[in-house]
């Protein structure tokens, strides 16, 4: 019986290591800014004003979804996308940690992708 209890608790513990180690996969064309939001569906990238897509989304630092009017009053620092209108469409509030590396769009395994563009 204690060593089904012993087993139990180690596959959770397991389990929990291996979702804090969890990286998230920014794409290669993700770029870096600090973001503050205003009447939806307008957001401030940097100081501009930018319009999120229609279908867009905004991830926390625990990777799940937040809705614009939620974080309003704050500045985050964040990678996001654009769509081929100009719209952002999709945005991923940094932890501290990830906010510290280098962003995707300037990592040198991006070199070649950023030099076709």
């Amino acid at each position: 019986m204690w060593t089904q209890r012993l087993l139990i608790c180690l596959l959770l513990t397991t389990a929990a290591l291996s979702v804090q180690a969890f990286e998230r996969p920014f794409p290669p064309i993700a770029k870096r800014g600090t973001m503050s939001t205003a009447d939806y569906p307008t957001i401030t990238i940097d100081g501009k004003v930018r319009n999120l897509s229609p279908g867009a989304w905004i991830k926390n630092e625990r990777n799940t979804i937040d809705m614009p009017v939620t974080l309003r009053g704050r500045e985050f620092v964040v990678n996001y996308t654009e769509n081929n209108q100009g719209d952002v469409d999709r945005v991923w509030i940094l932890s501290p940690e990830e906010a510290q590396a280098m962003p995707p769009n300037k990592r040198p395994e991006n070199q070649w992708a950023n030099q076709q563009q």
